[in-house]
C-alpha cells in the first residue's frame, strides 16, 4: 500500500520518481524498530492514546512529503531540457545556416551552401519548411536575371532540385498540405512594373502558375486554412490576397493612411493614383527599404509584411516607411486599427497559440513583442547589431529567434528571446547578412 498521494495532475511524473525512492517496506521496517526500541511506558489516558498504526502512518507521510518537494523544487529550479533547432539563409554569404539552443546558449551545428552562381553571391533570401520537416525550400534572388527556388533534404541540407522562378525571388511558405510553395517575385532590380507569385509544385518541382500583382511583393504567407496567401506589396501601399483553389487574386486592400479601402480583384489602375505613380524609386537591397520610399506621400505605408493570425480573422502589416502594423479583418476586408511599431518595422511572426505577435524593427536594431488581442506592445528588446531581418516562433510560443544583418564586414546575429520573460537569453554570430529563418525541430 503507498501512503505518498498528490492530488495534482501536473505532478505525475514528480510521483513516480518519489514512488521508486519512498518504499513503504523500508519506512514501516525502520519506524517499527524505533518503536520497538522505545522504553517501555505506563499507558496514556484514552483520549491521549494513538496506535501503533497511526504512527506509522504519518511517519510514511512526513517521509513522502518531504521528499516530494525536494524533488518538485529540483525541477522547478531546472526545467527539462528542450533542444530547438532552426534553419537560416545568410545573403550576403550564400549560407544555410543550422543553429540549436538547449534553453542556455546557442551554437551553429551545421552550415551548408546555396552558391548558384559562380561569378557572384546567389543571394538566398526567403527559408520556409514542408509541414513534415523532412525538406525545405530556399528562394535564391540573384540570377541572369532571374532567381531559382532550391529544394533541400532537412537532415543533411542535401540539394533535391531547383527550378527558375521570376526576378528576386523573396519570401516563401508552404500550403498546409504540403503539395504547393508561395514564392513572392519581389523584382529588386527589374523595371518598377507589377510583378507577381509563383505558385511551385513542391513534389515535382514545376511552376504550376505565376499570379500577376503588384510592383514589389514581399512578405509572403499562406493562412493556417490553407484558403489564402497573402502578400504586401512595398511601392503600391497594397495587401494581396490569393484564392488558393482558383489560383488568383481575391482581394485588395489599400494600406495608404486616410485612404483604407478594400477591393474585389487587383485595385484599378487608376485608383492607386497617389501610391503607384509615385512608388518608383530604386534602391540598393543592403542599405534599406526605407530608400525606396524617397518619392512617396507622406501618408505611404510602404508594406513589407503580411502575416495572417492564427485564428484567420485579422492580417497584420508591416508599414515599414510609417512606422506602423495595420490590422485588416480577413472577413469584412475593412481597417481595424493602426498600430504604432518601431522604427522600420519590417518582418512579423506570430506564436502557435496566436498570444503573441513579433515584430522586428529593421531601422531601430531592435525587435517588438506585441499582445495580439490588444495590439499593445509588450517590450521592445534591442538587437546586438543593427539591420534587424526575420522573426520565427517556437511551436511550444515560448521562444522567438530573430536574425540580424549586421553591416558590411560585420557577422550576421541569431538572437533568441524568451517570450515568457520578455528578455533576449541568447545569441550567436552567424555569415554575413542574416535573412530568412524557419522553424526546424524540438528534440
Amino acid at each position: 500500500m503507498h501512503f505518498c498521494f498528490w492530488t495534482n495532475a501536473e505532478h505525475a511524473k514528480s510521483f513516480r520518481i518519489l514512488e521508486r525512492k519512498c518504499s513503504a517496506k523500508m519506512a514501516a521496517q525502520s519506524t517499527i524498530a524505533s518503536v520497538k526500541q522505545a522504553p517501555k511506558q505506563h499507558p496514556a489516558p484514552k483520549m491521549f492514546r494513538v496506535d501503533r498504526s497511526s504512527t506509522l502512518i504519518f511517519s510514511l507521510l512526513l517521509v513522502c512529503v518531504s521528499m516530494f518537494l525536494d524533488v518538485l523544487g529540483a525541477q522547478e529550479a531546472k526545467p527539462a531540457a528542450k533542444n530547438y533547432f532552426v534553419k537560416l539563409v545568410c545573403e550576403s554569404a550564400d549560407k544555410i545556416v543550422t543553429v540549436r539552443f538547449d534553453g542556455t546558449s546557442a551554437t551553429i551545428v551545421a552550415t551548408a551552401n546555396t552558391r548558384i552562381l559562380q561569378s557572384d553571391i546567389s543571394g538566398p533570401h526567403g527559408i520556409v519548411f514542408s509541414p513534415d520537416k523532412k525538406t525545405y525550400f530556399v528562394s535564391i534572388g540573384h540570377g541572369r536575371p532571374f532567381g531559382f527556388a532550391v529544394k533541400y533534404s532537412a537532415n543533411d541540407d542535401r540539394e533535391i532540385g531547383q527550378l527558375q522562378l521570376g526576378m528576386f525571388p523573396a519570401t516563401a511558405d508552404f500550403s498546409p498540405d504540403g503539395n504547393f510553395v508561395y514564392i513572392v517575385n519581389f523584382n529588386l532590380h527589374g523595371d518598377p512594373v507589377p510583378s507577381s507569385v509563383s505558385v511551385v509544385d513542391s513534389n515535382v518541382l514545376l511552376e504550376v502558375a505565376r499570379i500577376p500583382t503588384c510592383v514589389m511583393p514581399h512578405g509572403s504567407r499562406v493562412s493556417r486554412d490553407g484558403l489564402h496567401q497573402y502578400s504586401a506589396c512595398m511601392m503600391d501601399d497594397e495587401l494581396v490576397e490569393v484564392d488558393a483553389e482558383r489560383m488568383k487574386v481575391a482581394r485588395t486592400f489599400r494600406l495608404t493612411k486616410g485612404s483604407e479601402q478594400g477591393f474585389d480583384g487587383l485595385i484599378p489602375h487608376e485608383s492607386t493614383g497617389s501610391s503607384s505613380a509615385m512608388n518608383r524609386a530604386a534602391t540598393d537591397h543592403g542599405a534599406d527599404h526605407a530608400a525606396m520610399s524617397m518619392t512617396m506621400n507622406a501618408n505611404a505605408c510602404s508594406p513589407t509584411w503580411a502575416q495572417p493570425s492564427v485564428d484567420g480573422k485579422s492580417i497584420w502589416v508591416a508599414c515599414n516607411k510609417s512606422n506602423e502594423i495595420v490590422e485588416v479583418d480577413a472577413g469584412k476586408w475593412s481597417l481595424v486599427r493602426r498600430i504604432p511599431a518601431g522604427n522600420g518595422v519590417y518582418n512579423l511572426g506570430v506564436s502557435p497559440d496566436g498570444k503573441y505577435l513579433m515584430a522586428t524593427n529593421k531601422r531601430d536594431a531592435s525587435a517588438s513583442i506585441f499582445d495580439a488581442a490588444s495590439g499593445s506592445e509588450l517590450a521592445r528588446l534591442k538587437t546586438r547589431r543593427k539591420v534587424v531581418h526575420g522573426v520565427v516562433v517556437s511551436p511550444d510560443s515560448r521562444v522567438a529567434f530573430v536574425t540580424v544583418e549586421g553591416i558590411g564586414s560585420e557577422p550576421g546575429t541569431v538572437e533568441i528571446i524568451d517570450l515568457l520573460a520578455r528578455k533576449t537569453v541568447a545569441t550567436v554570430d552567424v555569415p554575413e547578412q542574416a535573412a530568412g529563418i524557419d522553424f526546424w525541430k524540438v528534440e
